[in-house]
């Protein structure tokens, strides 16, 4: 085989192999600060459910602990469901959720104790006047018998994938007490369909001669600005990427999204064609259709100098989540982009600024945030391939700078968080 024909093949695995060990060495790092054990469970965790309470006494595992009284008589008991559970995954991760039984096993309340998906999600779950209380006054037996689906449990609005997946996790544990027992049943649900659905028209549109039909593009945009941004709010972001690199693909509890992700990375390596950025995010199809709508008046070219400068931004920011991650320091993910915002009902202030400003920003600069603000586009932009003239270039020198950066934060972690944390 031609060097010229095997140099541009060997360059996209290599790419992948780069965005593989960024995975790899978060996922490890993560596995290292991750604490085991029964820190998180408090006394004052348990108090509001026992306010005799004076005593934990956990498990070996951990996962369960009796609750005693001062004079030592048994008050209940309190399990956790993780890490038995955390193969049920919501929208970025597993939660850790508590579950308080009096004497006879009724459950007297249930508590978040962590999640690593977006606070404010979280926030609204917390806030919901009844989905934590749904599973009082059952007993343990009815709770592990319980199907989330068939027992008529919904999500909170605006959170559904991090609340039905508490939901099955809440079942899975009482149900189970091996870790080792088997995985939660894939289910599928209407929005799932949807996004299979959404992928495959995209599809269609990009590989077929029906790419050159504009009526037919315009009136898919505002399909897909509709269903997947604003009823779905099904969109690929940083803090989805970031949170399934840290506890894997939540691809039971949310297939089609696990789909999307999918063909988003595949798709560019594949074909060359950027599929989702093209033809399935809402944010940047609302980009687009404001370009058609803007007066050319408005229009305006970015100074050289500026364009090639807002070009870092996108790397820049990967710079600090990735720093962020690596360091277990407090960062909004879903607050340094725009996607957010789409979810209206739990939307964070910051990415509905983010947002705003872009779609303001694209009636004067065509696909503005799209060209010099996306770090989710920058990544899946990283794998696209160029075709037969591809060439180690820039992308492939910030690829491989993230690596050495997650590597040195890795094997420095502790000098580096003691610089960070110490006295100035």
């Amino acid at each position: 085989m031609r060097f010229e024909t095997w140099t541009p093949l060997a360059l996209r695995l290599c790419r992948l192999g780069m965005l593989a060990a960024v995975v790899f060495i978060i996922r490890a790092n993560h596995a290292r600060l991750d604490i085991p054990g029964d820190w998180r469970v408090t006394l004052a965790v348990i108090k509001p459910y026992y306010p005799g309470a004076a005593r934990l006494v956990p498990d070996a595992e951990k996962t369960q602990f009796t609750v005693l009284d001062a004079r030592g008589n048994r008050l209940g008991c309190a399990v956790r469901t993780s890490p038995m559970a955390d193969a049920i995954i919501g929208y970025i991760g597993p939660t850790d959720t508590l579950v308080a039984l009096d004497p006879n096993l009724k459950v007297l309340g249930v508590a978040i104790l962590r999640s690593p998906d977006t606070p404010k999600y979280v926030d609204d779950i917390v806030a919901d006047p009844t989905f934590l209380k749904t599973w009082n006054g059952k007993t343990w037996d009815e709770v592990a018998h319980l199907d989330p689906a068939k027992a008529g449990i919904e999500g909170v609005s605006g959170a559904t994938v991090t609340s039905m997946s508490i939901a099955e996790s809440i079942t899975y544990r009482l149900a189970h007490s091996k870790p080792t027992a088997a995985a939660p049943a894939f289910r599928m649900r209407p929005h799932d369909y949807g996004l299979i659905v959404a992928v495959m028209v995209s599809s269609l549109l990009a590989f077929t001669s029906l790419r050159g039909r504009t009526w037919l593009r315009r009136l898919w945009q505002a399909a897909i600005i509709g269903y997947v941004g604003l009823v779905a709010g099904d969109l690929l972001a940083l803090s989805l990427f970031r949170g399934w690199t840290v506890s894997g693909v939540a691809w039971r509890v949310a297939p089609g999204l696990a789909l999307l992700a999918a063909v988003a990375l595949l798709a560019p390596w594949i074909t060359r064609r950027p599929l989702y950025c093209q033809y399935l995010c809402p944010h940047g199809a609302a980009q687009e259709l404001l370009d058609r709508i803007s007066p050319h008046r408005l229009r305006s070219a970015l100074p050289r100098a500026l364009a090639s400068g807002l070009r870092w931004l996108p790397a820049l920011t990967l710079v600090v989540v990735l720093a962020c991650t690596m360091l277990a320091l407090p960062l909004d993910v879903a607050a340094v982009e725009p996607f957010d915002a789409w979810l209206v009902r739990s939307a964070g202030w910051a990415s509905v600024v983010i947002a705003a400003l872009s779609l303001v920003a694209a009636l004067f600069v065509p696909m503005a945030y799209c060209r010099f603000g996306c770090p989710t586009g920058a990544v899946l932009d990283f794998v696209r391939s160029r075709g037969p003239r591809d060439r180690f270039g820039t992308r492939d020198a910030v690829a491989a700078a993230l690596v050495a950066l997650a590597a040195l934060l890795y094997w420095q972690h502790e000098t580096i968080t003691r610089w960070i944390t110490g006295p100035l």
